[in-house]
């Protein structure tokens, strides 16, 4: 009977216990200062009775919400921290859900002026689908946006473009695409300073929210205003390379109760300088040399560009924000000239003729894209945002070539010369919701709808000088209007357990095209639903050691100026022609990898690009004319192993190591012809950050990246070493900065490249204005203990922008 009664009572106190730690309890407030201002990024953590125990910790979100669940019936010490203000503790004694409602932290006002941000050393973390470059108040964000993305892991900026590694990079600023073609948004990233950046991102496996056309994105993420105030600064450069380049900007910040402002302006004056050698082979039946043409071609291109951001945010209340954010570019002055100079001999080099080509044009244009965002947070913490947009491109060239000929006895045989005029003007409209929904503390839910439509109307006109009159050549005078309606759903999972993190994410996508040439009278129809899954995978191993998998698929949309069927002369016997019969490309990406230690990451990857659009230079050994004209590729497949070590030897010094060993093959058929071509290559980075003096105000990073003999649209593109050294110093009692960077110090980022396959042979040096020294000087006015503020709504902005071209 006692053993009974024992047996029943283990039962019951066993039953209770259960009852009792089952219990699923939350914590939830919002953290405002004194004037009921928001504050996020603030630290909640949860402490035992005893106040030294850590139980669970979050961080208030943009409206400074926190939540914090799977807790149980129990005494707990809660404390909230900010920077700036004194500690909140308190003692609760937990027995169901709590709503803390506002807490209110007490500034700290005699510590608040008196604050001093010591540069630190950037770190790097490693997630699944992303690398993470932190680089807020380093040395790194002393100099400019595009040289942060120079020294961040993986990304390569080269003349005109840039890339993770191989592929083309979409450039985000707080989940939001940068809305300017990749020459703009260059000139951009080099004229705005890098102290207002976070953290850069470098994303391989985008989730789902992002567009389909997001292969891979570079996302940099801005600091947010973590005070109310004013600050602004002011900053110039100065750039000698070939010729002088001048760069201003001013940076102007406000936030109260109610708004928060962010307006950036920046005049560059440029002269660029390009000289390049070419040599064309041009063969007869047999594929034997019958002719060379050897070309030293030099190209000067002046440019005088405003560029304009304004970010504004307006706080209805705690749940409702409207937001606009507009990017503006102009360029009122644009000189492109090109002096050709070609000497033609026979295959033993044996002088037949030459001829001399100069090229003038003259440029002007603007682009401008303008957000309206509306944002409502739930009670749950969830999000439903609302986001409509806008672009205007308007494009014009005119442009002269006069073409002087010279007989085999070198006499003046006579000139050519003709005119066009080609303009393009683009409307991009789009509409997006996107909702999101933390389902607990371990797992979330974001799903969302697009539609876009864009419209561009292109033409151009030849005209040949015949008698110092202008004749219309209508072979090659054409007008072009495109239409492009495509609408998207997408959703995405994210949960956590134990050891593992899963993300599962799929877009729909379905796309609406129709090209017609007025002219030609040809209209081209493209009407397809695709299918972007995308999903990612990791698991903890040990406390150093993780492993993960993803996959992704994606797709890349030709420009609207390669579907353009125009013929645009450079010279007599060198165009561009555009293709109005390009498909999208499509790529699916595999990765696995492991990051051990600490310092290690080894990672593996397949890539394989069905349709892959490249812009190949086909010579005509009938014609002799060189045609650069995009292609879909019937295949390209890339593979490789990164290996990454990432090491801090003292704590002034970043030690950073990357090597990658890929191959890339591709394979193209030329109506009866078949072409197949494989390259393996290396790819390295070596790079170095110090910090020196006591107060840390003395700072320098050297780059070196090694880009060996690689494989790219069938061009064997040989190695280079890139090399960077920068130095800043804080002045003026760290209201100024002045820094000196110098690029390319060994001479060897030209680019050399050979074409060898069919009857295509040719080569060609390019020496690009690369090489240069820049002194920059920086100076912070107002509240300069703020930091910046940039929206940072949860929504991506437009992949229908990047494929934006100029007409050359």
């Amino acid at each position: 009977m006692i053993v009974r009664l024992r047996y029943y009572l283990s039962v019951f106190l066993y039953t209770l216990c259960f009852m009792a730690y089952a219990q699923d309890f939350s914590i939830s407030g919002q953290v405002m200062d004194l004037n009921s201002n928001p504050i996020a990024l603030a630290n909640m953590i949860v402490l035992a009775e005893d106040g030294s125990t850590f139980l669970k910790g979050t961080s208030t979100d943009d409206i400074g919400h926190f939540k914090i669940e799977n807790l149980v019936s129990d005494t707990y010490v809660i404390k909230i921290s900010f920077i700036g203000f004194e500690d909140f503790t308190q003692r609760i004694i937990l027995r169901g859900h709590l709503d803390l409602k506002k807490i209110q932290l007490i500034e700290i006002p005699e510590n608040l002026d008196e604050v001093t941000i010591i540069a630190k050393k950037p770190t790097i973390t490693r997630k699944p689908d992303r690398l993470i470059f932190n680089v807020e108040n380093t040395a790194l964000s002393e100099g400019s946006t595009l040289g942060v993305l120079k020294s961040t892991p993986g990304i390569i900026v080269s003349e005109g473009s840039i890339n993770i590694k191989s592929s083309p990079a979409t450039v985000y600023i707080n989940n939001r695409k940068v809305q300017l073609t990749s020459e703009e948004l260059i000139q951009l990233l080099e004229s705005a300073p890098a102290n207002s950046i976070k953290s850069v991102e470098v994303i391989t496996n985008p989730p789902a929210s992002y567009d389909a056309d997001s292969g891979s994105v570079i996302n940099i993420i801005m600091s947010k205003n973590l005070a109310t105030g004013y600050r602004g600064s002011v900053l110039a450069n100065y750039t000698q390379g070939v010729f002088p380049r001048y760069n201003a900007g001013t940076s102007h910040y406000f936030k109260n109760n109610k708004i928060n402002l962010n307006l950036n302006y920046s005049y560059s004056q440029n002269k660029i300088n390009r000289n390049q050698d070419d040599t064309v082979n041009f063969l007869d039946n047999l594929n034997e040399i019958e002719e060379i043409w050897t070309s030293n071609i030099n190209r000067n291109t002046w440019s005088q560009t405003h560029n304009l951001n304004l970010n504004f945010d307006y706080y209805i209340d705690d749940k409702n924000t409207l937001s606009l954010t507009s990017t503006g570019l102009y360029t009122p002055y644009f000189k492109y000239q090109i002096r050709n100079k070609t000497n033609i001999t026979d295959e033993d080099f044996v002088y037949k003729k030459r001829f001399t080509s100069d090229n003038l044009s003259r440029d002007n244009k603007y682009n401008i894209g303008t957000d309206v965002i509306f944002s409502h947070a739930f009670e749950n913490s969830a999000y439903l945002t609302f986001n409509a947009h806008y672009t205007i491109y308007d494009y014009e060239r005119d442009q002269n070539v006069l073409t002087n000929k010279f007989d085999v006895n070198n006499i003046f045989e006579g000139t050519s010369e003709f005119n066009s005029i080609a303009n393009q003007n683009t409307n991009i409209v789009t509409g997006k919701i996107d909702y999101s929904l933390p389902i607990n503390e371990t797992s979330s839910f974001d799903a969302g709808v697009k539609y876009s439509n864009v419209n561009t109307d292109s033409d151009i006109t030849k005209l040949d000088i015949v008698g110092n009159s202008e004749v219309i050549d209508v072979n090659n005078t054409d007008a072009f209007i495109y239409d492009e309606k495509v609408f998207a759903a997408y959703s995405n999972y994210i949960k956590s357990w134990n050891k593992w993190e899963l993300s599962l994410g799929l877009r729909v996508e379905q796309s609406y095209i129709e090209g017609e040439s007025l002219t030609l009278g040809e209209t081209n129809t493209q009407d397809y639903l695709d299918w972007f899954p995308n999903v990612s995978l990791s698991h903890q191993i040990l406390e150093e050691t993780s492993v993960y998998a993803t996959y992704k698929r994606s797709i890349t949309r030709p420009s609207y100026t390669d579907l353009n069927p125009f013929t645009f002369f450079l010279n007599e016997n060198t165009v561009v022609l555009g293709n109005p019969n390009l498909v999208p490309t499509y790529r699916d990406h595999y990765k696995i990898g492991t990051n051990f230690l600490e310092h290690f990451t080894v990672e593996a990857y397949y890539m394989n690009y069905d349709g892959d659009i490249v812009e190949l230079p086909r010579q005509n050994n009938q014609t002799n004319e060189i045609a650069f004209t995009p292609i879909n590729l019937d295949k390209k497949v890339e593979y490789g192993f990164d290996f990454v070590f990432d090491y801090y030897p003292t704590s002034t010094w970043n030690l950073y190591f990357v090597t990658s060993f890929y191959n890339i093959s591709e394979e193209a058929n030329f109506g009866d012809d078949f072409v197949k071509q494989d390259q393996w290559s290396n790819y390295s980075i070596l790079h170095n950050s110090f910090s020196f003096l006591k107060d840390q105000s003395l700072n320098a990073s050297l780059t070196f990246t090694w880009v060996g003999k690689n494989l790219q649209q069938f061009q064997s593109v040989e190695d280079r070493l890139v090399s960077e050294l920068s130095v800043s110093k804080s002045i003026l009692k760290k209201r100024g900065v002045i820094s000196l960077s110098v690029e390319d110090f060994f001479n060897l980022q030209d680019q050399e490249t050979s074409t060898d396959y069919l009857n295509q042979l040719n080569s060609s040096f390019v020496d690009y204005d690369n090489r240069y020294i820049k002194l920059g000087f920086r100076y912070n006015f107002g509240n300069t203990k703020l930091k910046t503020n940039e929206p940072d709504p949860d929504h991506e902005e437009l992949d229908e922008r990047k494929r934006l071209k100029d007409l050359n």
